[in-house]
């Protein structure tokens, strides 16, 4: 449980950085939210890391371990490319960034396929629920790092002093990947074709081709109002008139410390119920606290004049707090799906399907926002939080047995 701690903080901290760090320094340097919409694009490779998966499942990078080499490897090149971001001015060099922001991406993307196999490796079944919680809480729990603390030395420090202190936030998590202990091999595919083939064969074998559409579908749709909403929750904030300081200590830590609890109740209510209903629970929980974005753009609109303080708080500690909640569930029912022989290039598949909104829809979302407005763009997002409640009835039943007794 520890080592889920720690791996799920370095986990998040790269990906944080371009979701909000990145966000506030591209906009605090005069960069559109046109432009800072289609930066979602650059987490592509988050949607594409079961392509090269397989090579994290059958190679053992200088012979560092099949897991901690790729850990290594990746948690070195994220340092760099965080560092790198701040080195650059955005209104003269903005494809560069743009360039060493996608860098960033597949680094991160490269670790977390390395970490989540050696996760579902180290976990028994009984203990994927709180395991996985423990990791969602450390990893929305690094987001004090690039959504706190560097918005706050922001307004005293330059933008590149800013990243190198964000980047240094990697460097125990390096350290202690070379500890780690390297889990017992079961069944590592003896070549490169096994390892690309049999992960999907297996997985269609044991699911069926119905029942696996029917997961494709769910997993895509699951977290896709709530990723919206959230895209450009920093400009949305700079755009109610609050300041980074504000941003940093409240808006940020508001939303964390209730995602955070959020994460840790979800992995205790999953031991008492299971999965299924969590899922049903939790779900039903994001999509209603989305709505509270959208009173916050009411008022803004309406009085002009940045939101009370206390009404941000509260609509960010009910909207992480549903949203701490039902990531847990999500990443449970994941890892549950999975089989621990392949298990780098299974979960890299569904959490690749996951991060298609994040990465695709989120990119539209500058461009629907200067269209319709705040207000209306939550709106939106609400109402797409609904397919994925209703692909609950096919891939996780109310009543029906839980997904983690049937996994292998």
């Amino acid at each position: 449980m520890a080592i889920c701690l720690c791996t799920g903080f370095a986990s998040g901290m790269p990906l944080f950085v371009v979701l909000t760090l990145l966000g506030a320094f591209l906009r605090k340097e005069g960069v559109n939210l046109k432009e800072i919409g289609l930066f979602s694009l650059i987490m592509i490779p988050y949607t594409w890391k079961f392509v090269w998966s397989p090579l994290v499942d059958r190679y053992n990078p200088f012979n560092l371990g099949r897991r901690r080499g790729w850990m290594i490897i990746s948690q070195v090149l994220v340092f760099i490319s965080i560092f790198l971001l701040g080195q650059f001015a955005p209104q003269e060099n903005l494809g560069v960034i743009a360039v060493v922001s996608v860098i960033l991406s597949f680094a991160s993307a490269t670790q977390d396929i390395a970490i989540d196999a050696y996760r579902r490796e180290i976990l028994t079944d009984n203990e994927l629920g709180l395991g996985t919680s423990l990791f969602i809480t450390a990893s929305r729990g690094s987001s004090l790092i690039p959504g706190g603390l560097s918005l706050i030395l922001a307004e005293f420090l330059t933008w590149n002093t800013v990243f190198l202190i964000t980047a240094a936030f990697m460097l125990p998590a390096l350290v202690l990947s070379f500890f780690l202990k390297e889990p017992e091999v079961i069944n590592a595919p003896r070549n490169l074709k096994d390892a690309i083939v049999e992960p999907f064969k297996e997985f269609k074998n044991r699911r069926g081709l119905k029942s696996l559409l029917f997961i494709i579908f769910f997993v895509f749709c699951y977290k896709l109002g709530d990723s919206m909403a959230t895209a450009l929750a920093t400009p949305f904030y700079i755009d109610l008139k609050y300041d980074l300081i504000t941003i940093g200590l409240v808006a940020k830590n508001a939303g964390l410390w209730s995602m955070i609890v959020g994460g840790i109740l979800g992995g205790i209510i999953m031991l008492k119920i299971g999965i299924n209903k969590a899922l049903w629970y939790f779900g039903f929980g994001q999509l209603i606290t989305i709505l509270g974005f959208v009173w916050l753009a009411h008022t803004g609109a309406t009085t002009n004049v940045a939101p009370p303080i206390w009404q941000l708080a509260l609509v960010l500690i009910a909207e992480y707090l549903g949203a701490g909640l039902g990531t847990a569930c999500f990443v449970a029912f994941l890892s549950a799906q999975t089989n621990k022989t392949y298990a780098a290039t299974q979960f890299a598949l569904l959490t690749s399907l996951s991060a298609v909104p994040r990465t695709f829809c989120n990119a539209t979302t500058g461009y629907i926002v200067e269209f319709m407005g705040w207000e209306n763009f939550f709106i939106v997002c609400t109402i797409l939080a609904v397919p994925g409640m209703l692909l609950l009835l096919k891939v996780a039943p109310f009543h029906g047995e839980d997904p983690q007794l049937q996994n292998n």
